[in-house]
């Protein structure tokens, strides 16, 4: 066993990791010859093929009663972020999509108020204008081709959808219940919400190339496990507020990543509106923290 002196000296270094993870998301999608909602599948379903192992040595408590219907709920809303935001890179740049997917804390923010009663500070208020101004000027780039706009969109929709995900899985993480065991539940919903979906579109799930399946599983490994679970994990050692913080980070990093890899330049409009936007978040965070 790991001393937890030792572990909280990792932390940071494991955030690190995680931010260029999570970040390299969009570039891992573009590159695996797949139709958009077969990649959003197999990212749940692989998810849960890796994690279950871990979780039964661990012996995790899955959720029972009202928190599994909690837990299947939160994977509907997860399966439907995957769908949208996956679907958005097919129409829009990746700095776009990942900048307006990262606006999530924004309809956190105003689903929290609406349904929860979570009051907003004055600075979180700010910074939620700021950042819809920010998302106004992306939305309007139409310099990747005129279709930008709809992906941009869906984008958009990732970020409500991951919102939901985010506020639903707040109930659901009592009464005891793992971390591993809930992602589990939530990514095999997720999974289940997108199948159908992909049956009834044509979309095919299998018979793809080595190369494609390659990618399918470093998309699972990177973003989805040696990203967003290693920020779970961090979160017990370093505050939210720095992990908040650092996730800004994320597109930036995608934005540089597209640029290297794909040769994509993102236009004016999606530069100084991604600015804008992180600024706006920025605020909102530091809004939270006080």
């Amino acid at each position: 066993m790991v001393p937890d002196e030792a572990r909280g000296r990792l932390a940071l270094p494991a955030v690190a990791v995680a931010v260029v993870a999570v970040s390299s998301a969009a570039i891992i999608i573009r590159l695996a010859d797949a139709p958009a909602i077969s990649v959003a599948f197999w990212r749940g379903a692989l998810g849960v093929l890796f994690l279950a192992p871990f979780a039964l040595a661990r012996r995790e408590r899955f959720p029972k009663g009202r928190n599994l219907y909690v837990a299947a709920a939160s994977g509907v809303a997860l399966g439907a972020h995957f769908g949208f935001w996956v679907s958005s890179l097919d129409y829009t740049s990746v700095a776009a999509s990942v900048v307006l997917v990262t606006s999530a804390p924004i309809f956190v923010a105003a689903l929290g108020y609406v349904f929860l009663g979570e009051r907003t500070s004055p600075l979180s208020f700010l910074g939620i204008l700021v950042a819809l101004g920010g998302t106004v000027v992306i939305a309007a780039d139409d310099s990747v081709g005129s279709a930008a706009l709809l992906g941009n969109m869906l984008a958009l929709a990732g970020a409500a959808t991951f919102a939901v995900y985010v506020l639903t899985g707040r109930f659901s993480r009592t009464g005891g219940v793992g971390f591993l065991g809930y992602s589990i539940v939530a990514y095999t919903v997720g999974a289940a919400t997108l199948l159908p979906v992909a049956l009834l579109s044509g979309a095919e799930l299998w018979g793809y190339s080595g190369e494609t399946w390659f990618w399918l599983v470093m998309l699972t490994l990177g973003p989805q496990i040696l990203g967003h679970t290693v920020f779970n994990w961090a979160l017990g050692y370093v505050d939210a507020s720095i992990i908040s913080g650092v996730v800004l980070v994320e597109p930036v990093a995608s934005a540089v990543l597209a640029w290297l890899i794909l040769s994509e330049t993102p236009g004016i409009p999606t530069v100084i509106g991604g600015v804008v936007v992180i600024f706006g978040l920025f605020f909102l965070l530091r809004g939270y923290r006080k």
